[in-house]
């Protein structure tokens, strides 16, 4: 509650001691007004309740919601009215019938779930958790979506200020897949330096302590992004410029793209490479349901089973269909693969009814080593943010330039900061805004903040309810892989459409070509950094400093932040050679255009 123009302090001791006992007329009638307006409120949120729920136009209104599932058949006459309700948007603050709202959230909330239960599983996997914990993060997953969601969507005041936490739009959040990489290149060292586990084999066991290493550190470095957040919006743009950060999620969907083709030919696991003997001689493993050696031909044909359901949603479906059909060719992979007896129904059956944040902890600690990338890694989903919110103004029709848009811009950077930092202490990693919110808000044309609500609604559901959660972990891997791939290989394109904002110079192929050589280097042969240093010393400190230099040398996307961004600012901006380019191309532009003028003069045909 805000007054104008009093201290609030000074109103705070008037309430107490009643209305009745204050002497200040001015204060007095400013405390009855805050406190009108609050009845006002009330009554007006009571008001919009009944309506919602009581009446047809509040609960129902006229839209044809058939057209929401209407698929687009070959040769079938379209009707007006599904062309009508084509072009029906849905603003940021309409006022959406009940039954629309709670639609429209649903299938918002169905596009995003597969991207936020992908990064957990393949975390889990790099920790070798076991089913019930992997169950566990991805129920994490889900309820911390839900709930952060809602810092965007909501947007409040940082009292005092003119600052804003939020876009106050349909911003979802989830976890990074930036952060992936951060996890299958680190958790390796820390196999090897002894802070993970291995058995007397030397099979690596299950590294909770690992875990919650990494997301300790990262709420620490979230902290960067939150600063950042304070700074002018055009030094942001100077320094990390399309050129700059388009390589960096470029080389991050290769990377992952990796990891998903092993799983759509049977796993990333222990039977990847076909070992000769031991448990993992076939996949997932010896003793599983219909268990064969890894890249048979059953593997690849479940995978490609769903990667062409996906494609065939977006074809034919329904717009409810096309919004979410990563999740409907993940169904009909599964469908198959129950049938033909892959799935293993044993985590679902032992996994409880419900859960929440919490049922299972981490043990926090820093981690040194994984400082350089993750730093990396939070300017990266910095620039990230900047692109997914301009695009999520550009798809809800709101303003894409001036004062309304830079405080979306910096109120959605310092939402993202303050989300990554409480993340860890949620047993989370790193979360970001997602990029596909933006096609479901074009598909759908709904902007509309209840209906954002109501997905993070569904969301939470979803992962309080751990059996949901449980049937994610029992899906085989060729169908994971086939989904994950699909997902990964958008994540690459991302990348290529930012490069692609802006015409690339001359300069910038050079900065491109520095960055990437680097970075496409270090992804395809990860262990090129790994026989520098052949320090075998007691010195932890020093030990730990070079795990760190190994540890962005092998990382890709670290390699290609750092010196896209030294190369953005050393190599110097020729202009008079781009235009001296532009000069000599529109000469022999105009040449040509001469001669063939000439010739189709004289009645010669050119070819």
């Amino acid at each position: 509650m805000t007054i104008l123009g009093e201290d609030d302090n000074k109103v705070k001791e008037l309430v107490k001691g009643g209305i009745d006992d204050i002497k200040s007329i001015d204060v007095k009638k400013s405390v009855q007004k805050c406190v009108s307006g609050a009845s006002s409120g009330l009554k007006n949120a009571y008001e919009t309740v009944k309506f919602k729920t009581t009446t047809r136009e509040g609960l129902i209104g006229d839209y044809d919601y058939k057209f929401l599932f209407t698929p687009k058949i070959p040769f079938m006459k379209k009707s007006k009215k599904g062309d009508k309700n084509r072009s029906t948007f849905f603003a940021v603050d309409s006022s959406l019938p009940l039954l629309l709202a709670i639609l429209l959230g649903f299938q918002h909330s169905l596009a995003m779930i597969a991207g936020i239960v992908t990064p957990p599983l393949l975390m889990a996997s790099a920790a070798n958790f076991d089913a019930q914990m992997t169950q566990y993060l991805v129920s994490a997953a889900m309820i911390g979506s839900g709930l952060l969601s809602l810092i965007h969507i909501i947007r409040f005041r940082i009292p005092g200020t003119h600052l804003y936490v939020g876009t106050g739009l349909i911003s979802v959040v989830g976890a990074s897949f930036s952060t992936i990489t951060v996890f299958t290149t680190g958790l390796p060292i820390m196999y090897k330096s002894g802070v993970c586990p291995v058995s007397e084999t030397g099979a690596p066991l299950p590294c909770p302590e690992g875990y919650g290493m990494i997301i300790a550190t990262a709420s620490l470095c979230a902290l960067i992004e939150l600063l950042c957040s304070f700074l002018p919006s055009k030094f942001l743009m100077k320094l990390f410029p399309p050129v700059v950060t388009g390589p960096v999620v470029l080389v991050i969907g290769v990377s992952l793209i990796q990891s998903g083709f092993k799983d759509w030919a049977g796993g990333a696991g222990p039977c990847f490479g076909r070992p000769t003997s031991g448990d993992f001689m076939l996949c997932p493993s010896n003793d599983a349901p219909m268990a064969a050696p890894w890249g048979s031909a059953q593997f690849i044909g479940l995978g490609f089973l769903v990667y062409v359901a996906i494609l065939t949603c977006e074809k034919y479906g329904a717009p409810i269909m096309k919004s979410c059909a990563v999740v409907i060719g993940l169904l009909v992979g599964c469908i198959v693969a129950a049938a033909c007896g892959y799935f293993d129904a044993t985590p679902i059956n032992e996994a409880p009814v419900a859960t929440f944040l919490w049922t299972t902890t981490f043990p926090l600690k820093l981690y040194g080593p994984v400082v350089l990338p993750l730093l990396a890694v939070y300017l990266t989903i910095m620039m990230e943010t900047i692109g997914d919110i301009t695009a999520t103004c550009d798809v809800s029709r709101v303003a894409v330039s001036g004062p309304e848009y830079e405080s979306r811009i910096k109120g959605g950077i310092r939402g993202d900061g303050i989300i990554g930092s409480i993340a860890g202490l949620l047993t989370l990693t790193p979360c970001s805004t997602f990029a596909q919110n933006n096609g479901v808000i074009s598909l759908t044309k709904c902007a509309n903040r209840q209906a954002g609500g109501w997905a993070c609604f569904f969301i939470l559901m979803m992962g309080i309810f751990s059996k949901f959660a449980a049937a994610f972990v029992s899906i085989p891997k060729p169908v994971i892989g086939g989904m994950t791939t699909f997902l990964f290989t958008s994540v690459a394109v991302s990348g290529l459409a930012i490069i692609s904002r802006n015409p690339i110079t001359r300069r910038d192929r050079i900065v491109l070509t520095a960055s990437l050589v680097l970075g496409l280097g270090a992804t395809l042969v990860n262990n090129w950094f790994s026989f520098v240093f052949t320090y075998e010393g007691d010195n932890q400190s020093l030990q730990g400093f070079l795990d760190a230099i190994q540890l962005v040398m092998s990382s890709g996307f670290s390699v290609t932040g750092f010196v896209g961004v030294i190369a953005n600012l050393i190599i110097d901006d020729d202009e008079e050679e781009d235009e001296d380019d532009k000069e000599h191309t529109l000469e022999i532009c105009s040449s040509s255009s001469s001669i063939t003028q000439v010739d189709l003069e004289a009645g010669q045909k050119v070819e």
